[in-house]
């Protein structure tokens, strides 16, 4: 069973201080004494709850990599392995690839189980409470197999035809994660062939501030969609602000007209 999951941005040395900083901003959290070999390690720890965001200084494009918390190591990693992952490194924990890509860890759980409250800003309420993988829509329907036998959390349609929700059961069956995990399919012409992924931050009706906010502290303003905007932060790495509520993560219900 996973336990928990963190969700790290790893960025290249150029820009890792800019990214954590933006980072920090936008968490509202303190960045943790550095850890690893060559001190490329920090957690960007909330002022409540357990920390679910991490940074890695990395020599590579910036990306983000998921972690699973979970009690036994070795037989999630075997697990993940049998169902078409490739064992990339045994450091204790385990680094792999998902079938189309996706690098991840499975890593030992350490009791974290309190989610931190939403951050409150005068630009608005937000929460980061999504990962999101972009899947080639080749290898869509391989790469969803695998997550879902992986976590064994039920799939199940979002609010458009490219999305698709993995459900993990409710408690008392299972503890509440800090991260809901979004399957992605990417469109045909799309020309990724690996899968990826990026952040979402739920910031309800006043996404249009936040983007603001977010200008100002270094990102970047890619496209506005309906229910979300996608920006660039300082290190080169795409993320969404939603429209959903950062205390329940669903969208606001539409209204007919008048």
């Amino acid at each position: 069973m996973i336990r928990w999951t963190t969700a790290f941005v790893d960025m290249p040395p150029a820009s890792f201080e800019a990214g954590v900083a933006f980072w920090q901003r936008v968490t509202g959290t303190e960045r943790s004494a550095p850890r690893g070999a060559s001190l490329q390690f920090a957690t960007l720890v909330p002022p409540d709850g357990d920390g679910y965001l991490r940074v890695q200084r990395h020599d590579g494009p910036a990306r983000i990599h998921l972690d699973l918390h979970v009690d036994d190591v070795a037989a999630v990693a075997d697990a993940a392995v049998r169902l078409g992952a490739t064992l990339v490194a045994d450091l204790g924990y385990r680094i792999l690839r998902s079938p189309t890509g996706f690098v991840f860890c499975v890593v030992p759980f350490r009791g974290e189980c309190e989610i931190p409250v939403p951050v409150v800003s005068p630009a608005g309420t937000c929460r980061v409470d999504q990962l999101a993988l972009d899947i080639p829509a080749a290898a869509f329907a391989p790469e969803a197999l695998f997550w879902a036998g992986l976590t064994g959390w039920a799939r199940r349609q979002a609010s458009r035809p490219e999305f698709e929700l993995l459900d993990r059961p409710p408690a008392p069956a299972a503890t509440e994660l800090p991260m809901r995990a979004l399957l992605h399919r990417l469109g045909p012409t799309d020309p990724r062939r690996h899968a990826s992924a990026h952040l979402d931050i739920a910031g309800g009706d006043r996404v249009a501030a936040l983007a603001e906010q977010h200008c100002a502290w270094g990102a970047e303003v890619l496209r506005v969609e309906e229910h979300w905007i996608t920006l660039l932060d300082p290190a080169g790495l795409p993320y969404c602000l939603t429209r959903r509520d950062p205390f329940t993560g669903a969208l606001p219900v539409s209204r007919p007209a008048a």
